[in-house]
C-alpha cells in the first residue's frame, strides 16, 4: 500500500503527459474563402531562447499537414531561423506570395509558467492482525507515514493563426494549453495533431 501511494503521483503524471495538449478555444472567420490551399507556410514566432520549441512546432505541424494530404513547409527549413527577424509584415507576405504560398499558419508562445506544488504527507494506521480484544487493546498499531513532497508543473499557452495570403485576412485562430509534456518533441507532436484535427473539423482546410 505504501509503495502504491508513492508511485501513484508519478503514474498520474505519466498518463497526463501522454495527452497533455488541450484546445481552450478556436474560431473560424465567416468570411473564410471556400478554397483548397495548395501550399501552406508554417511559421513559429518565438524568441531565440525557444528555438528548439519553435523547430518542433513547425516541423511537427508541417509534417502532420503533409500526412493529411496538404502541402506544408516549415519556415525554418525553407528560410532559416532568422529570415523574418528584420522584415516588415507586408514584405513577409510578399515574399511568401512570390514563393507560391497561399496560406500561412503562425504559432506563438503566449506564456510559459512554472509552478511548484506541495503534496502533504499522509498518516495511516494498519492493525497488526490481533483478533482478541484484550490483546488488541494493549497493542499499538503500526504507524505508516508517507512524507510530503514537492511537484513541479510547467504549462505552455500557445496560439496559432491561419492567414489567407491573397487577402491578408485572418481566417482561423486557436488557443491551447499544454501541461507537463514529457518533452518538447512530444509537445510539438501532440499540438500538431490537435490543430490539424480542429482545422479539418471546422472545414478551414478542404
Amino acid at each position: 500500500m505504501k509503495k502504491l501511494s508513492i508511485l501513484l503521483p508519478a503514474i498520474l503524471l505519466l498518463l497526463a503527459s501522454c495527452n497533455s495538449t488541450k484546445i481552450t478555444s478556436s474560431w473560424k472567420s465567416d468570411e473564410a474563402p471556400q478554397k483548397s490551399y495548395k501550399k501552406i507556410m508554417v511559421l513559429g514566432i518565438l524568441n531565440q531562447k525557444d528555438r528548439t520549441l519553435r523547430e518542433q512546432l513547425e516541423k511537427q505541424l508541417a509534417s502532420n499537414l503533409n500526412s493529411n494530404g496538404y502541402s506544408a513547409v516549415s519556415a525554418m527549413d525553407e528560410y532559416g531561423p532568422k529570415a523574418f527577424e528584420k522584415i516588415k509584415e507586408e514584405d513577409i507576405a510578399q515574399k511568401l506570395k512570390s514563393s507560391g504560398y497561399d496560406a500561412v499558419i503562425t504559432t506563438v508562445l503566449l506564456d510559459k509558467s512554472k509552478d511548484q506544488y506541495y503534496q502533504p504527507g499522509r498518516v495511516s494506521y494498519q492493525p497488526i492482525g490481533i483478533r482478541r480484544f484484550g490483546r488488541y487493546y494493549t497493542t499499538i498499531y503500526d504507524r505508516v507515514y508517507d512524507p510530503g513532497y514537492y511537484t513541479n508543473s510547467t504549462q505552455y499557452f500557445l496560439e496559432s493563426n491561419m492567414y489567407d495570403i491573397q487577402s491578408g485576412n485572418l481566417i482561423y485562430s486557436v488557443q491551447s494549453k499544454a501541461a507537463d509534456p514529457s518533452s518538447i518533441a512530444t509537445l510539438g507532436k501532440d499540438y500538431s495533431k490537435k490543430i490539424v484535427k480542429d482545422l479539418k473539423e471546422k472545414q478551414v482546410l478542404n
